[in-house]
């Protein structure tokens, strides 16, 4: 009786912690917030609102996301070792083989991008793949490279709206775009902030994402006001074309001020602390936009 009471507890603990060790590889925290943004473009299309479609959304959106930071943990599993940040993931510890890791990314892109392409359109899937791969194999190895990788690693973190829009419209239009461009700067200080924070951690990985060479300096904090800047333009667009309230828009606006200030205090103190109050405002800034751009749209 003992000996089968060990089996089961070992059973149960064995999948508990492959469960857990999938959630790490798939960033399933992360990719919950990224299929979040896609249904929001999806709402902000305004077309039908068909809980059966939204649920192929999220579904697709999640598998094509978990692909893609499964095939950045297997490219980085040498350096993620270096990293107190990622030194527990699944591949780094050996938990998980690298043949496991690859078959699990190429099952879940494959499906993630034919549920996109079969529930809604092929430019949706073709939108998923650029995503997956740019991200993957273009985003990943530049990381140790140059700075540039935060823009090149902000196109793919900004398509999810945009997938979203067009797996309900099935065009690219000024709106898709515009839904594209406001995710795609909010990015550039979101990334800044956490390289910032992780400085020090990812200097033992040998990766650099500051935008200045001169590291914690007031040369990098500079730019995240100047985005901030942008983002809040950029951001208020919508209701000079008739696509959101005024109600809606003064949320947004709000949420961009406050963004900013936060962008302009780090600039004056030059701290890890207001750093990290700028990376956690910058997580609270999107949903806030989002939202009041789906509840505000007219």
């Amino acid at each position: 009786m003992s000996n089968s009471i060990q089996i089961k507890q070992g059973a149960v603990g064995y999948l508990s912690q492959k469960v857990s060790d999938y959630a790490m590889l798939t960033k399933f925290r992360l990719s919950f917030l990224v299929v979040f943004s896609a249904v929001i473009g999806y709402l902000f299309a305004g077309s039908t609102t068909s809980l059966t479609l939204i649920f192929w959304l999220s579904m697709g959106g999640m598998l094509v996301t978990g692909a893609s930071n499964a095939i950045n943990q297997i490219i980085e599993k040498d350096i993620d070792k270096l990293m107190k940040r990622t030194q527990n993931r699944p591949i780094a510890t050996g938990r998980m083989s690298t043949l496991e890791a690859i078959l699990a990314a190429g099952v879940f892109g494959i499906v993630g991008i034919l549920i996109l392409t079969v529930q809604f359109n092929p430019i949706a899937g073709v939108l998923s793949a650029i995503s997956l791969l740019s991200y993957a194999f273009v985003y990943t190895p530049l990381k140790r490279v140059h700075p540039v990788a935060v823009f090149v690693g902000a196109i793919p973190g900004a398509l999810p709206p945009m997938i979203g829009y067009v797996c309900a419209t099935g065009v690219i239009d000024f709106t898709a775009i515009l839904l594209f461009s406001i995710q795609f700067i909010w990015q550039f200080p979101h990334f800044w902030a956490i390289a910032w924070v992780q400085y020090e951690d990812y200097l033992k990985a040998g990766i650099m994402l500051l935008p200045s060479s001169t590291g914690k300096t007031r040369q990098s904090a500079i730019n995240n006001v100047v985005y901030c800047v942008v983002l809040l333009l950029v951001s208020v667009m919508p209701y000079f074309f008739n696509m959101v309230s005024l109600t809606g828009t003064i949320f947004i606006a709000a949420a961009g001020v406050m963004f900013l200030w936060m962008a302009i205090s780090h600039y004056v103190k030059v701290e890890d602390k207001s750093a990290k109050l700028l990376m956690f405002g910058s997580f609270i800034y999107l949903p806030v936009v989002q939202l009041a751009l789906v509840f505000g749209k007219l």
